[in-house]
């Protein structure tokens, strides 16, 4: 399919697909299970981590040089994480990278129980564990499709997950740092990805649909690449998200935590970062229940509100407003990202979706390290974080009307993909409920 643009469908969707429940399919329980499992585990790595590194007698900036060798193999590989998922299947990518990530965080609590921990150590296990998550994520997206008929309902279930997850797993590897050990965490963070391996191997009786046959890795690349530039409204969102990445998500988390604190206190921080979170699980409660007839319109305009997030420190609000805007920013995130993910699921063909959805991640996430890098080299040559925060807010605003201006994007109705999808659920959820 290459259609660039589907208008919005005249009526709205039946009552029997608005009902269907996810929850009625056993695949999607599995997935859901699987998926909660491995988003707990990555919320608690980055505490982890920290911990290990530093507690090993590296210093602050150790951590960066980690977290660069786990987070470098994503954006490097993660295209021909598409490209594979869509040759051997999502579900055997990713029950693989599960089991490689397993291995990993096995090594690191090997490793943190022995003692005496080398920095490159802990860099080629990091780094490893990255290049199984490139070759995870690209499955993703291609999977909700095949295991729930109501796409949206089941995107928004997995947005749920994912900000509990956020909240719950850095207290929780806190929790086993400070009473057991770092190398206990990450053995539990190992145990998740085993779990996340051993639910998801079930749905390798999935229906799949495989486009290319043995053609090369660069072929099917190429193919990915079509599909992706073949859709307006598709690149033009990534291309926007991209300015967006680089100017409003990096500078946000480093120089708004550091505001944050700097005005109300460690502890006001946590709150705040908690009331972003709850904003995030309503957001995909929303995105459970409101169903608009153009979903990218929706979704940009809810988040116009995450605008507000850099604002509030950078203009010194009180706690009461900055938590509140923390809720709606986090809910504005929410919303878009279960329209953009259902969006991007119902009109990009499923045999090629997963490589589409890769260069949905490396176009989204790329820019994002470098802008986190410049925050603070910005700050100082402008003369304040708040100044770059303020910055932050305007092109947030920016970036989403040149969003909504967009006609392709602008005109994205409901309309799914031409392909049987209902055929593949069929022919999976018998052999797995």
């Amino acid at each position: 399919m290459t259609t660039d643009d589907t208008p919005a469908p005249p009526g709205p969707e039946p009552a029997a697909q608005r009902s269907e429940s996810p929850w009625r399919s056993g695949p999607f329980r599995l997935f859901f299970t699987a998926r909660s499992a491995s988003l707990l585990a990555d919320g608690m790595l980055m505490v982890s981590l920290t911990t290990a590194v530093l507690g090993s007698g590296h210093g602050a900036g150790a951590v960066g040089y980690a977290l660069a060798a786990w987070m470098a193999p994503i954006a490097l590989l993660v295209l021909f994480g598409g490209v594979l998922a869509d040759r051997f299947t999502p579900q055997v990518m990713m029950v693989g990278a599960d089991l490689v990530r397993m291995l990993a965080m096995l090594g690191m609590a090997a490793l943190l129980g022995a003692g005496d921990v080398r920095l490159w150590q802990i860099m080629a296990l990091m780094a490893l564990s990255g290049a199984a998550t490139a070759m995870f994520q690209p499955g993703v997206a291609s999977i909700v499709p095949r295991v729930a008929r109501d796409i949206q309902r089941a995107n928004a279930l997995l947005r749920v997950s994912e900000a509990m997850s956020a909240l719950i797993g850095p207290g929780l590897a806190g929790l086993l740092v400070a009473y057991w050990d770092v190398a206990g965490s990450y053995a539990v963070i190992a145990a998740a990805y085993g779990l996340s391996a051993l639910v998801l191997a079930p749905l390798r009786r999935l229906a799949v649909e495989r486009e290319g046959g043995d053609d090369p890795v660069w072929r099917r690349l190429v193919a990915g690449w079509h599909e992706f530039r073949s859709r307006s409204w598709l690149w033009g969102v990534i291309v926007l998200w991209a300015v967006y990445g680089l100017f409003v998500f990096g500078p946000a988390i480093p120089l708004g935590a550091a505001l944050i604190t700097e005005q109300h206190g460690a502890t006001g921080y946590g709150w705040i970062a908690s009331a972003d979170g709850a904003g995030t699980i309503v957001g995909g409660l929303l995105g459970m229940r409101v169903r608009p007839r153009r979903p990218l319109v929706a979704g940009a305009s809810a988040m116009f509100f995450f605008a507000l997030n850099p604002l509030a420190p950078a203009l010194g609000w009180s706690f009461t407003a900055t938590a509140l805007t923390g809720v709606l920013a986090g809910c504005g995130f929410a919303f878009w990202g279960v329209m953009w993910a259902t969006s991007v699921q119902s009109h990009i063909p499923l045999a090629v979706l997963s490589r589409v959805y890769a260069y949905d991640v490396a176009g989204s996430i790329m820019v994002i390290p470098l802008g986190r890098a410049l925050a603070g080299p910005a700050a100082e040559a402008v003369g304040g974080a708040d100044r770059v925060l303020v910055f932050s807010s305007a092109v947030s605003v920016v970036c989403l009307a040149a969003m909504l201006c967009v006609p392709a994007i602008r005109r994205l109705g409901r309309a799914p993909a031409p392909q049987d999808r209902d055929t593949a659920d069929e022919g999976a959820a018998p052999a797995l409920s």
